[in-house]
């Protein structure tokens, strides 16, 4: 304590600084799917990044994640081939615009990025009674999904992209990645080197959704209250109250390409 920082900067301007660098990082993170390299990734820097997804809160301090690192061809190209074939069961429930903008979006990097991780919940951990844990059967399922947000971040401020891929079966995983019954595969994140990241979700770009704003859903004191702070116009266009930018950013009304699932 007292020790002034590095390069002559106030506790106060370190303090300023950092902020704006967290709350930047957290507007940069996206959903990686076209941007890999193929890279590797060094191992004290996955190291860095597996470190911090631990450090997350969990309930009743029962840390129920683990994290399976993997590279393997053959098991890569297995998950794949599932994850195409779930695209396709997906695809067939839609029909006339929404199936013509699906067909241009990348639902996965699986084949192009440096590795996998997959992103277990143990329910049993630090069981049978979990402090904290009676009353939301599903807090050990968020706290993974903090460790997840975690690693996430970690990996955005290593220069790193992160890809998570939701079309997948459970059963499959759990019996190509040899996981026990009782544990659950939450997350298959595609990790590596990026070329770079974009400035809007690939959702977006492909006209698939549109980002609500800050001010549609803050509630004041109960559902449906209407909030007064002094900081309402920036809930109210959607923008970092720190940054002082304008994240929001509508979907064009031609949507840029958008890279094909073929890996």
């Amino acid at each position: 304590m007292g020790t002034a920082p590095a390069g002559g900067a106030s506790p106060e301007e370190a303090s300023t600084a950092a902020a704006l660098a967290f709350h930047d990082l957290v507007h940069r993170r996206r959903d990686v799917r076209g941007e890999f390299t193929g890279a590797p990734i060094a191992a004290e820097v996955l190291t860095r990044v597996l470190a911090a997804a631990h450090a997350a809160p969990s309930v009743g301090l029962t840390q129920p994640w683990d994290f399976i690192r993997v590279t393997d061809e053959r098991t890569r190209r297995a998950f794949h081939a599932h994850v195409q074939h779930e695209r396709a069961v997906f695809a067939a429930t839609l029909s006339g615009p929404r199936a013509e903008r699906f067909a241009r979006i990348r639902i996965d990097g699986v084949l192009s990025s440096s590795l996998s991780l997959v992103v277990t919940y143990d329910a049993d951990r630090g069981g049978p009674v979990v402090l904290g844990r009676h009353a939301i059967a599903d807090a050990g399922l968020y706290s993974v999904c903090l460790a997840v947000e975690n690693l996430w971040l970690a990996a955005t401020a290593a220069g790193l992209g992160v890809g998570w891929v939701s079309f997948y079966r459970e059963e499959f995983v759990r019996e190509l990645l040899g996981i026990p019954a009782g544990v659950r595969p939450v997350a298959w994140l595609c990790v590596g080197p990026v070329t770079h990241l974009e400035t809007q979700p690939d959702l977006e770009r492909a006209g698939w959704a549109r980002r609500r704003p800050l001010a549609d859903v803050v509630h004041e004191e109960r559902w449906g209250g209407h909030v007064e702070t002094t900081c309402s116009q920036s809930v109210a266009r959607g923008s970092s109250p720190m940054v002082g930018a304008d994240w929001h950013q509508p979907v064009p009304a031609a949507p840029s390409a958008i890279p094909t699932d073929q890996e």
